[in-house]
Protein backbone atom coordinates (compact mmCIF):
# COMPACT_ATOMS: atom_id res chain seq x y z
CA UNK A 1 0.00 0.00 0.00
CA UNK A 2 2.81 2.55 0.81
CA UNK A 3 4.11 1.56 -2.71
CA UNK A 4 1.15 2.12 -4.09
CA UNK A 5 0.83 5.50 -2.41
CA UNK A 6 4.21 6.53 -3.06
CA UNK A 7 3.52 5.74 -6.92
CA UNK A 8 0.38 7.98 -6.73
CA UNK A 9 2.31 10.99 -5.37
CA UNK A 10 5.36 10.36 -7.31
CA UNK A 11 2.57 10.59 -10.96
CA UNK A 12 0.97 13.52 -9.35
CA UNK A 13 4.30 15.18 -8.81
CA UNK A 14 5.56 14.67 -12.47
CA UNK A 15 2.30 16.04 -13.73
CA UNK A 16 2.33 18.95 -12.05
CA UNK A 17 5.77 19.83 -12.81
CA UNK A 18 4.73 19.71 -16.68
CA UNK A 19 1.58 21.53 -16.13
CA UNK A 20 4.11 23.85 -14.27
CA UNK A 21 6.67 23.94 -17.65
CA UNK A 22 4.00 23.99 -19.98
CA UNK A 23 3.18 27.30 -18.22
CA UNK A 24 6.62 28.58 -18.39
CA UNK A 25 7.01 28.08 -21.84
CA UNK A 26 3.77 29.59 -22.95
CA UNK A 27 4.76 32.94 -20.55
CA UNK A 28 8.20 33.33 -22.34
CA UNK A 29 7.31 32.16 -25.60
CA UNK A 30 4.30 35.15 -25.09
CA UNK A 31 7.20 37.73 -23.96
CA UNK A 32 9.42 36.84 -26.69
CA UNK A 33 6.80 37.47 -29.78
CA UNK A 34 5.39 40.64 -27.81
CA UNK A 35 9.15 42.16 -27.49
CA UNK A 36 9.52 41.45 -31.43
CA UNK A 37 6.11 43.31 -32.16
CA UNK A 38 7.18 45.94 -29.73
CA UNK A 39 10.57 46.08 -31.55
CA UNK A 40 9.13 46.50 -34.95
CA UNK A 41 6.59 48.62 -34.17
CA UNK A 42 9.45 51.01 -32.60
CA UNK A 43 11.62 50.79 -35.85
CA UNK A 44 8.86 51.40 -38.18
CA UNK A 45 5.77 53.70 -36.85
CA UNK A 46 7.66 57.12 -38.44
CA UNK A 47 7.46 55.39 -41.93
CA UNK A 48 3.95 53.44 -41.66
CA UNK A 49 2.26 55.81 -39.13
CA UNK A 50 0.01 52.84 -38.33
CA UNK A 51 -0.83 51.88 -34.50
CA UNK A 52 0.62 48.55 -33.71
CA UNK A 53 -1.46 45.51 -33.48
CA UNK A 54 -1.85 42.40 -31.46
CA UNK A 55 -0.88 39.35 -33.68
CA UNK A 56 -4.17 37.14 -32.32
CA UNK A 57 -6.45 39.95 -34.14
CA UNK A 58 -4.53 40.00 -37.54
CA UNK A 59 -6.86 37.73 -39.49
CA UNK A 60 -9.53 40.44 -38.53
CA UNK A 61 -7.41 43.09 -39.48
CA UNK A 62 -6.98 42.12 -42.71
CA UNK A 63 -10.89 41.37 -43.46
CA UNK A 64 -10.98 44.95 -42.17
CA UNK A 65 -8.23 46.08 -44.84
CA UNK A 66 -10.58 44.35 -47.18
CA UNK A 67 -13.12 46.96 -46.65
CA UNK A 68 -11.41 49.46 -46.32
CA UNK A 69 -9.80 48.88 -49.78
CA UNK A 70 -13.35 48.13 -51.48
CA UNK A 71 -14.87 51.87 -50.04
CA UNK A 72 -11.61 53.64 -50.86
CA UNK A 73 -10.59 52.98 -54.18
CA UNK A 74 -7.09 51.37 -53.97
CA UNK A 75 -6.45 52.18 -57.56
CA UNK A 76 -4.09 54.69 -59.22
CA UNK A 77 -4.81 58.40 -59.18
CA UNK A 78 -6.49 59.77 -62.26
CA UNK A 79 -4.33 61.96 -64.21
CA UNK A 80 -7.43 63.15 -66.21
CA UNK A 81 -10.46 66.06 -65.47
CA UNK A 82 -13.36 64.26 -64.14
CA UNK A 83 -15.26 64.88 -67.12
CA UNK A 84 -18.63 66.30 -65.90
CA UNK A 85 -17.94 70.40 -65.94
CA UNK A 86 -20.21 72.17 -67.98
CA UNK A 87 -17.58 74.99 -68.88
CA UNK A 88 -16.47 78.39 -67.35
CA UNK A 89 -19.89 79.89 -68.23
CA UNK A 90 -22.03 77.58 -66.05
CA UNK A 91 -24.28 76.70 -69.42
CA UNK A 92 -23.14 74.20 -71.49
CA UNK A 93 -23.87 70.22 -71.73
CA UNK A 94 -22.41 67.48 -69.75
CA UNK A 95 -19.60 66.17 -72.05
CA UNK A 96 -19.75 62.23 -72.88
CA UNK A 97 -19.22 60.32 -69.78
CA UNK A 98 -16.93 56.88 -69.74
CA UNK A 99 -19.51 53.89 -68.86
CA UNK A 100 -16.91 50.93 -68.62
CA UNK A 101 -16.46 50.41 -64.83
CA UNK A 102 -13.35 50.43 -63.41
CA UNK A 103 -11.54 48.09 -61.37
CA UNK A 104 -11.76 44.65 -63.79
CA UNK A 105 -14.63 42.02 -64.48
CA UNK A 106 -15.09 41.84 -60.81
CA UNK A 107 -15.11 45.42 -59.81
CA UNK A 108 -19.28 45.30 -58.74
CA UNK A 109 -18.44 41.97 -56.36
CA UNK A 110 -19.50 43.97 -53.27
CA UNK A 111 -22.12 44.25 -50.71
CA UNK A 112 -24.15 47.19 -52.64
CA UNK A 113 -25.33 44.86 -55.57
CA UNK A 114 -27.14 43.20 -53.20
CA UNK A 115 -28.94 46.41 -51.93
CA UNK A 116 -31.07 47.35 -55.24
CA UNK A 117 -34.10 49.88 -55.35
CA UNK A 118 -37.24 48.18 -56.27
CA UNK A 119 -40.60 50.14 -56.02
CA UNK A 120 -38.61 51.90 -52.92
CA UNK A 121 -38.45 48.59 -51.14
CA UNK A 122 -35.13 46.34 -50.63
CA UNK A 123 -34.20 42.82 -52.38
CA UNK A 124 -32.77 40.34 -50.13
CA UNK A 125 -29.61 41.07 -48.95
CA UNK A 126 -30.59 44.82 -48.03
CA UNK A 127 -30.87 45.90 -44.28
CA UNK A 128 -32.35 48.81 -42.58
CA UNK A 129 -30.32 52.35 -43.02
CA UNK A 130 -27.65 53.62 -40.14
CA UNK A 131 -29.08 55.89 -38.12
CA UNK A 132 -29.25 59.19 -40.13
CA UNK A 133 -28.82 62.60 -37.76
CA UNK A 134 -32.19 64.82 -38.33
CA UNK A 135 -31.44 68.16 -40.08
CA UNK A 136 -31.47 70.56 -37.59
CA UNK A 137 -31.91 73.65 -39.82
CA UNK A 138 -32.17 76.29 -37.21
CA UNK A 139 -28.84 76.13 -36.26
CA UNK A 140 -26.94 78.92 -37.92
CA UNK A 141 -24.92 78.58 -40.84
CA UNK A 142 -21.58 79.35 -38.87
CA UNK A 143 -20.48 78.04 -35.53
CA UNK A 144 -19.55 80.69 -33.76
CA UNK A 145 -20.96 83.72 -35.69
CA UNK A 146 -19.63 86.73 -33.51
CA UNK A 147 -16.20 84.90 -32.80
CA UNK A 148 -15.79 84.76 -36.94
CA UNK A 149 -16.52 88.12 -37.37
CA UNK A 150 -14.04 89.20 -35.32
CA UNK A 151 -11.20 86.87 -36.13
CA UNK A 152 -12.03 87.46 -39.70
CA UNK A 153 -11.53 91.37 -38.75
CA UNK A 154 -8.42 90.54 -37.06
CA UNK A 155 -7.30 88.22 -39.89
CA UNK A 156 -7.47 91.15 -42.69
CA UNK A 157 -5.45 94.31 -40.56
CA UNK A 158 -2.63 91.93 -39.51
CA UNK A 159 -1.91 88.79 -41.46
CA UNK A 160 0.90 88.52 -43.68
CA UNK A 161 2.93 86.41 -45.98
CA UNK A 162 6.02 85.77 -47.51
CA UNK A 163 6.34 83.98 -51.22
CA UNK A 164 9.68 82.71 -51.84
CA UNK A 165 10.05 84.74 -54.97
CA UNK A 166 11.37 83.43 -58.40
CA UNK A 167 11.86 85.18 -61.34
CA UNK A 168 10.34 85.83 -64.50
CA UNK A 169 13.92 84.26 -66.15
CA UNK A 170 13.43 81.03 -63.80
CA UNK A 171 13.50 78.11 -66.57
CA UNK A 172 10.59 76.98 -64.15
CA UNK A 173 8.62 80.24 -63.99
CA UNK A 174 5.33 78.82 -64.85
CA UNK A 175 5.39 76.33 -61.83
CA UNK A 176 5.89 79.30 -59.67
CA UNK A 177 5.10 82.56 -60.76
CA UNK A 178 0.67 82.96 -61.28
CA UNK A 179 -0.21 83.56 -64.68
CA UNK A 180 -1.91 86.54 -65.40
CA UNK A 181 -3.02 85.79 -69.30
CA UNK A 182 -6.36 85.18 -68.31
CA UNK A 183 -8.86 83.48 -66.23
CA UNK A 184 -8.16 80.15 -64.89
CA UNK A 185 -10.45 77.29 -66.10
CA UNK A 186 -11.48 73.50 -65.35
CA UNK A 187 -11.40 71.31 -62.44
CA UNK A 188 -8.56 72.71 -60.81
CA UNK A 189 -8.97 76.69 -61.01
CA UNK A 190 -9.36 77.24 -57.47
CA UNK A 191 -5.28 76.26 -57.35
CA UNK A 192 -4.66 78.88 -59.90
CA UNK A 193 -7.57 81.68 -58.78
CA UNK A 194 -5.71 80.94 -55.07
CA UNK A 195 -2.04 82.05 -56.02
CA UNK A 196 -3.22 85.00 -58.50
CA UNK A 197 -5.27 86.48 -55.47
CA UNK A 198 -2.76 86.04 -53.20
CA UNK A 199 0.03 88.02 -55.35
CA UNK A 200 -2.10 91.33 -55.65
CA UNK A 201 -2.95 91.14 -52.28
CA UNK A 202 -2.18 93.32 -49.18
CA UNK A 203 -1.37 90.24 -47.13
CA UNK A 204 1.71 89.98 -48.56
CA UNK A 205 4.98 91.03 -47.43
CA UNK A 206 8.86 91.66 -48.79
CA UNK A 207 10.20 91.32 -45.05
CA UNK A 208 10.13 87.95 -44.09
CA UNK A 209 10.76 89.17 -40.49
CA UNK A 210 6.81 90.23 -40.00
CA UNK A 211 5.27 87.26 -41.95
CA UNK A 212 3.16 84.91 -40.01
CA UNK A 213 2.94 82.20 -42.81
CA UNK A 214 5.63 81.17 -46.20
CA UNK A 215 3.87 80.07 -49.01
CA UNK A 216 5.52 77.34 -51.37
CA UNK A 217 4.33 78.47 -54.71
CA UNK A 218 4.64 75.73 -56.96
CA UNK A 219 2.00 74.13 -58.47
CA UNK A 220 0.43 71.01 -59.02
CA UNK A 221 -1.57 71.50 -62.04
CA UNK A 222 1.61 73.37 -64.22
CA UNK A 223 3.96 70.29 -62.98
CA UNK A 224 1.38 67.94 -64.30
CA UNK A 225 1.17 69.40 -67.80
CA UNK A 226 4.81 70.02 -67.29
CA UNK A 227 6.98 67.67 -70.01
CA UNK A 228 9.90 68.17 -67.82
CA UNK A 229 8.02 67.02 -65.12
CA UNK A 230 5.35 65.31 -65.75
CA UNK A 231 3.25 63.15 -63.00
CA UNK A 232 5.95 61.03 -62.72
CA UNK A 233 8.54 63.33 -61.89
CA UNK A 234 6.08 65.50 -59.46
CA UNK A 235 7.80 63.87 -56.43
CA UNK A 236 11.13 64.36 -57.23
CA UNK A 237 10.73 68.13 -58.06
CA UNK A 238 9.16 68.50 -54.65
CA UNK A 239 11.81 66.65 -53.20
CA UNK A 240 14.07 68.93 -54.80
CA UNK A 241 13.06 72.35 -54.21
CA UNK A 242 12.58 71.60 -50.52
CA UNK A 243 16.44 70.88 -50.38
CA UNK A 244 16.58 73.99 -52.00
CA UNK A 245 14.86 76.43 -50.24
CA UNK A 246 16.17 75.18 -46.94
CA UNK A 247 19.42 75.30 -48.07
CA UNK A 248 19.27 79.43 -49.82
CA UNK A 249 16.75 80.77 -46.94
CA UNK A 250 16.70 80.37 -43.13
CA UNK A 251 13.20 80.24 -42.74
CA UNK A 252 12.22 76.50 -43.42
CA UNK A 253 14.69 75.53 -40.98
CA UNK A 254 13.61 77.67 -38.08
CA UNK A 255 10.05 75.50 -37.84
CA UNK A 256 11.07 72.45 -39.61
CA UNK A 257 8.41 74.17 -42.05
CA UNK A 258 5.29 74.17 -40.03
CA UNK A 259 4.83 77.83 -40.67
CA UNK A 260 4.46 77.08 -44.57
CA UNK A 261 2.07 76.02 -46.60
CA UNK A 262 1.34 75.43 -50.69
CA UNK A 263 -2.05 75.18 -51.83
CA UNK A 264 -3.39 72.12 -54.34
CA UNK A 265 -6.55 70.96 -56.06
CA UNK A 266 -5.35 67.99 -58.43
CA UNK A 267 -6.04 64.56 -56.56
CA UNK A 268 -2.31 63.99 -57.10
CA UNK A 269 -1.54 66.59 -54.45
CA UNK A 270 -1.93 64.47 -51.74
CA UNK A 271 0.92 61.71 -52.67
CA UNK A 272 2.98 64.28 -53.78
CA UNK A 273 4.90 65.05 -50.81
CA UNK A 274 5.90 61.04 -50.86
CA UNK A 275 9.69 61.96 -51.17
CA UNK A 276 9.37 65.22 -49.02
CA UNK A 277 7.81 63.52 -45.99
CA UNK A 278 8.76 66.66 -43.81
CA UNK A 279 6.43 68.50 -46.24
CA UNK A 280 3.12 66.60 -45.38
CA UNK A 281 4.30 66.44 -41.62
CA UNK A 282 4.89 70.06 -40.91
CA UNK A 283 3.69 71.98 -43.29
CA UNK A 284 0.07 73.30 -43.98
CA UNK A 285 -1.81 71.85 -46.93
CA UNK A 286 -4.82 73.24 -48.41
CA UNK A 287 -5.88 70.68 -50.63
CA UNK A 288 -9.07 70.17 -52.62
CA UNK A 289 -9.09 66.04 -51.95
CA UNK A 290 -9.06 66.25 -47.76
CA UNK A 291 -9.85 63.08 -46.74
CA UNK A 292 -9.29 62.55 -42.84
CA UNK A 293 -9.40 58.58 -43.27
CA UNK A 294 -6.47 58.52 -45.71
CA UNK A 295 -2.60 58.83 -44.38
CA UNK A 296 -0.99 62.36 -45.47
CA UNK A 297 -3.81 64.91 -44.38
CA UNK A 298 -4.45 66.16 -40.33
CA UNK A 299 -7.69 67.94 -40.54
CA UNK A 300 -6.43 70.10 -37.43
CA UNK A 301 -3.46 70.90 -38.91
CA UNK A 302 -4.28 70.67 -43.22
CA UNK A 303 -7.04 72.89 -44.66
CA UNK A 304 -9.92 71.73 -47.12
CA UNK A 305 -9.84 74.13 -50.06
CA UNK A 306 -13.53 73.85 -52.08
CA UNK A 307 -13.37 72.86 -56.10
CA UNK A 308 -15.05 75.22 -57.69
CA UNK A 309 -15.11 75.81 -61.73
CA UNK A 310 -14.56 79.90 -62.43
CA UNK A 311 -18.63 81.37 -63.73
CA UNK A 312 -17.96 84.79 -64.29
CA UNK A 313 -22.05 87.05 -64.62
CA UNK A 314 -24.89 87.13 -62.75
CA UNK A 315 -25.58 83.90 -60.64
CA UNK A 316 -28.61 82.12 -62.19
CA UNK A 317 -31.90 82.10 -59.56
CA UNK A 318 -35.04 79.52 -59.31
CA UNK A 319 -37.57 79.54 -56.39
CA UNK A 320 -37.61 76.32 -54.74
CA UNK A 321 -41.49 75.51 -56.01
CA UNK A 322 -40.64 75.65 -59.69
CA UNK A 323 -37.33 72.83 -58.50
CA UNK A 324 -39.40 69.57 -59.68
CA UNK A 325 -36.79 66.65 -59.29
CA UNK A 326 -36.07 65.63 -56.17
CA UNK A 327 -32.62 65.10 -56.50
CA UNK A 328 -29.91 64.52 -59.74
CA UNK A 329 -26.44 63.33 -60.32
CA UNK A 330 -24.37 63.12 -63.35
CA UNK A 331 -20.36 61.91 -63.66
CA UNK A 332 -18.26 59.18 -64.46
CA UNK A 333 -17.91 55.75 -63.30
CA UNK A 334 -14.66 56.22 -61.59
CA UNK A 335 -15.85 54.42 -57.71
CA UNK A 336 -17.78 51.81 -56.60
CA UNK A 337 -19.73 54.70 -54.75
CA UNK A 338 -21.22 55.82 -58.12
CA UNK A 339 -21.49 52.77 -59.49
CA UNK A 340 -24.05 51.52 -56.39
CA UNK A 341 -25.92 55.21 -56.97
CA UNK A 342 -26.28 54.62 -60.50
CA UNK A 343 -27.77 50.96 -60.26
CA UNK A 344 -29.63 51.48 -57.55
CA UNK A 345 -31.83 54.59 -59.07
CA UNK A 346 -31.38 54.63 -62.48
CA UNK A 347 -34.73 53.73 -63.21
CA UNK A 348 -36.15 56.26 -60.86
CA UNK A 349 -38.35 59.50 -61.65
CA UNK A 350 -37.81 61.21 -58.50
CA UNK A 351 -33.71 60.79 -58.42
CA UNK A 352 -32.31 61.45 -61.70
CA UNK A 353 -29.20 59.78 -62.26
CA UNK A 354 -27.35 60.06 -65.39
CA UNK A 355 -23.92 57.86 -66.74
CA UNK A 356 -24.48 59.20 -70.51
CA UNK A 357 -24.88 62.65 -72.05
CA UNK A 358 -27.35 64.63 -71.05
CA UNK A 359 -30.33 66.13 -73.61
CA UNK A 360 -30.60 69.24 -71.36
CA UNK A 361 -28.08 71.71 -70.35
CA UNK A 362 -26.14 70.76 -67.01
CA UNK A 363 -26.78 73.71 -65.30
CA UNK A 364 -30.49 72.78 -66.31
CA UNK A 365 -30.48 69.90 -64.54
CA UNK A 366 -29.12 71.54 -61.62
CA UNK A 367 -31.53 74.89 -61.11
CA UNK A 368 -34.67 72.47 -61.66
CA UNK A 369 -33.58 69.77 -58.43
CA UNK A 370 -34.26 70.31 -55.29
CA UNK A 371 -31.15 68.27 -53.76
CA UNK A 372 -27.45 67.66 -56.11
CA UNK A 373 -25.80 64.92 -55.21
CA UNK A 374 -22.08 64.34 -54.69
CA UNK A 375 -20.61 61.61 -54.56
CA UNK A 376 -17.06 60.45 -54.09
CA UNK A 377 -14.90 59.31 -57.10
CA UNK A 378 -11.29 58.67 -57.15
CA UNK A 379 -11.03 61.26 -54.40
CA UNK A 380 -13.54 62.27 -51.61
CA UNK A 381 -14.06 65.73 -53.62
CA UNK A 382 -15.27 66.74 -57.26
CA UNK A 383 -16.60 70.12 -58.28
CA UNK A 384 -19.92 69.21 -57.87
CA UNK A 385 -20.55 70.59 -54.25
CA UNK A 386 -19.45 74.25 -55.49
CA UNK A 387 -22.00 73.57 -58.29
CA UNK A 388 -24.72 72.98 -56.16
CA UNK A 389 -24.43 75.96 -54.10
CA UNK A 390 -24.01 77.77 -57.34
CA UNK A 391 -27.03 76.94 -58.57
CA UNK A 392 -29.09 77.35 -55.19
CA UNK A 393 -29.34 73.54 -54.86
CA UNK A 394 -29.10 71.23 -51.74
CA UNK A 395 -26.47 69.52 -51.79
CA UNK A 396 -25.96 66.07 -50.76
CA UNK A 397 -22.34 64.39 -49.80
CA UNK A 398 -21.98 61.03 -50.37
CA UNK A 399 -18.45 60.70 -49.69
CA UNK A 400 -17.18 59.35 -46.35
CA UNK A 401 -14.83 61.14 -44.40
CA UNK A 402 -14.48 64.03 -46.49
CA UNK A 403 -13.31 67.26 -44.49
CA UNK A 404 -15.53 69.57 -45.65
CA UNK A 405 -14.20 73.01 -47.04
CA UNK A 406 -14.63 75.69 -44.59
CA UNK A 407 -15.56 73.37 -41.74
CA UNK A 408 -13.81 75.28 -38.84
CA UNK A 409 -16.91 78.09 -39.33
CA UNK A 410 -19.52 76.92 -41.56
CA UNK A 411 -22.17 74.35 -39.98
CA UNK A 412 -23.06 72.12 -42.93
CA UNK A 413 -25.69 70.46 -41.25
CA UNK A 414 -27.42 73.51 -41.57
CA UNK A 415 -27.47 73.69 -45.34
CA UNK A 416 -26.40 70.28 -46.73
CA UNK A 417 -27.07 66.13 -46.15
CA UNK A 418 -24.45 64.34 -45.43
CA UNK A 419 -25.35 60.51 -45.91
CA UNK A 420 -23.47 57.36 -45.64
CA UNK A 421 -22.41 55.79 -48.53
CA UNK A 422 -23.89 52.54 -46.99
CA UNK A 423 -27.34 54.19 -47.22
CA UNK A 424 -27.59 54.66 -50.45
CA UNK A 425 -30.39 52.70 -50.65
CA UNK A 426 -32.18 54.52 -48.22
CA UNK A 427 -31.62 57.98 -50.23
CA UNK A 428 -35.36 58.76 -50.98
CA UNK A 429 -36.36 58.10 -48.16
CA UNK A 430 -34.46 60.28 -46.41
CA UNK A 431 -34.62 63.08 -48.78
CA UNK A 432 -38.49 62.37 -49.16
CA UNK A 433 -38.85 62.89 -45.09
CA UNK A 434 -36.90 66.34 -45.32
CA UNK A 435 -39.16 67.74 -48.28
CA UNK A 436 -41.97 66.81 -46.39
CA UNK A 437 -41.27 68.14 -42.84
CA UNK A 438 -40.35 71.68 -44.73
CA UNK A 439 -36.90 71.27 -43.07
CA UNK A 440 -35.78 71.32 -46.99
CA UNK A 441 -36.96 75.10 -47.40
CA UNK A 442 -34.57 76.29 -44.40
CA UNK A 443 -31.72 74.04 -46.03
CA UNK A 444 -32.45 75.66 -49.47
CA UNK A 445 -32.65 78.96 -47.78
CA UNK A 446 -29.12 78.58 -46.24
CA UNK A 447 -27.32 77.64 -49.53
CA UNK A 448 -28.24 81.29 -50.70
CA UNK A 449 -26.63 82.41 -47.39
CA UNK A 450 -23.34 80.67 -48.10
CA UNK A 451 -23.17 81.21 -51.71
CA UNK A 452 -20.94 84.03 -51.16
CA UNK A 453 -18.12 81.93 -49.52
CA UNK A 454 -18.11 79.22 -52.22
CA UNK A 455 -17.30 81.63 -55.93
CA UNK A 456 -13.97 83.31 -56.73
CA UNK A 457 -13.45 86.88 -58.05
CA UNK A 458 -11.16 88.39 -60.42
CA UNK A 459 -10.37 90.63 -57.80
CA UNK A 460 -11.32 89.07 -54.42
CA UNK A 461 -14.37 90.27 -52.58
CA UNK A 462 -15.10 90.06 -48.64
CA UNK A 463 -15.72 86.67 -47.19
CA UNK A 464 -15.27 84.54 -50.61
CA UNK A 465 -13.46 81.65 -51.55
CA UNK A 466 -10.23 83.59 -51.35
CA UNK A 467 -10.66 85.10 -48.11
CA UNK A 468 -12.28 82.22 -46.33
CA UNK A 469 -8.61 80.22 -47.14
CA UNK A 470 -7.06 83.07 -46.02
CA UNK A 471 -8.87 82.91 -42.30
CA UNK A 472 -8.10 79.07 -42.23
CA UNK A 473 -4.47 79.99 -42.43
CA UNK A 474 -4.86 82.04 -39.76
CA UNK A 475 -6.39 79.90 -37.46
CA UNK A 476 -3.76 77.18 -38.35
CA UNK A 477 -0.62 80.68 -38.07
CA UNK A 478 1.48 79.32 -35.22
CA UNK A 479 1.08 81.96 -32.16
CA UNK A 480 4.65 82.41 -31.73
CA UNK A 481 6.74 84.69 -34.28
CA UNK A 482 9.82 83.75 -34.51
CA UNK A 483 12.16 87.15 -34.95
CA UNK A 484 15.48 85.67 -35.48
CA UNK A 485 16.93 84.25 -39.00
CA UNK A 486 20.59 83.69 -38.11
Amino acid sequence: MAIKASFKGLFFMISASLIILRMIFFFVTSISSTSKLITFDQDHHHFDMKPPFDQSTEILINQYDDVIRVLHEEQPLSTSDDGFGDGSNGGGSLPEVASQKGGGENSTANTSQEVVHDGGQLSAGGSAPSEVKPVNVEQAVYHEKDIFLEDYKQMNKTLKIYIYPHAKTDPFANIFLPDNRGSPGGNYASESYFKIALSMSHFVTQDPSKADLFFLPFSIASMRHDKRIGVGGIKDFIKDYIFNISHKYPFWNRTGGADHFYVACHSIGRTAMEKAPEVSINAIQVVCSSSYFLQGYTAHKDASIPQIWPRPGVRPTRHPSKREMLAFYAGAMNSRVRESLVRTWINDSEIGVHQNRLKTPYSESLLGSKFCIHAKGFEVNTARIGDAIYYGCVPVVLADHYDLPFGDVLNWDSFAVVVSTQDIAFLKRILNKIVDSDEYMKLQKNVLQVQKHFQWHQIPVDFDTFYMVMYELWVRRSSVRIHSFN
